[in-house]
């Protein structure tokens, strides 16, 4: 085919190894087709060990059936119209997501060990659309977990909100929780780059966000000092969204466009902060 008839410019002619500039729909197109590759290699790896999906289900199980049972009976904690139950299942949804997001950073660590980060590295592919594409794989592997947390709390009696829109609505809640701190798990790999240091600040990370948050008790009893770290948590948003689209009485908080809103900017963020510092893992 000449230049003529691929629509090539004849100022260009002369030079035709020339790139042209893309349109912003191209390359936003080419991105998210770059995202996506990356989201589905990544979640292709659940096929040779599913087992880890089960075993991550094992805590958050235990807290419905142990400490969601004692405390609904014992009724210390004040939920309104809500019974504890039903109060906490949100929350408990909510944490199993940050249990399996929190510690998703390791994976990039043992990429770089064997040798896979170099390849990622040395392609066309923007930095930002691999950490986006791992957070995304990230959401995918907690949709699993939805599904047992519904299972479970269908079996405890919990009043759940069976509207399409609403189940819609805490699967798009679950993937943005999921690929914020799977995101947020990829600086802290990028900033200690080695297994034993990630381990360990995400153990301590991670009851912290639980607890500041509004996953097992309401905000307004807890401290001042406690409450003004819940407000910049976005695990409270993530359980606040969760609460008002998972139960057939629930009401948020904030309301969802605040929740939504909170979770997409935090999230575009870290993906840009996390781009940027996605090769010092290789350093």
């Amino acid at each position: 085919m000449t230049l003529q008839e691929q629509g090539v410019p004849r100022a260009d002619w002369a030079n035709p190894g020339l790139a042209r500039p893309t349109s912003p729909l191209a390359s936003l197109v080419g991105f998210l087709d770059k995202t996506a590759t990356i989201a589905e290699l990544e979640a292709r790896k659940l096929r040779h060990d599913p087992t880890e999906l089960i075993t991550r289900a094992v805590q958050p199980a235990l807290w419905l059936l142990v400490f969601g049972q004692v405390f609904n009976q014992v009724r210390a904690i004040p939920t309104g119209d809500l019974r504890y139950i039903d109060f906490m299942a949100p929350g408990i949804l909510a944490q199993s997501v940050l249990f399996i997001a929190i510690f998703y950073g390791i994976a990039v660590i043992w990429e770089r060990d064997l040798g896979i980060l170099q390849k990622f590295l040395v392609s066309p592919t923007p930095r930002t659309a691999i950490v986006l594409g791992k957070a995304l794989s990230a959401g995918v592997r907690s949709l699993s977990q939805a599904v047992i947390i519904y299972i479970l709390t269908l079996l405890l009696g919990v009043h759940l909100n069976w509207n399409p829109l609403a189940l819609l609505g805490v699967l798009g809640i679950v993937l943005l929780g999921a690929a914020f701190f799977s995101t947020f798990s990829l600086i802290i790999a990028c900033l200690v780059k080695t297994r034993e240091r990630f381990m360990g600040i995400g153990q301590v990370l991670t009851m912290p966000l639980f607890f500041a948050s509004n996953a097992i008790y309401p905000i307004a009893i807890m401290p001042p000092w406690l409450q003004a770290i819940s407000h910049v948590n976005p695990l409270t948003y993530e359980v606040d969204a969760l609460r008002a689209l998972m139960l057939a009485n629930g009401a948020s908080a904030y309301g969802l466009g605040v929740d939504y809103a909170v979770l997409i900017v935090a999230l575009a963020v870290l993906v840009v902060i996390a781009g940027r510092l996605y090769p010092n893992v290789a350093a």
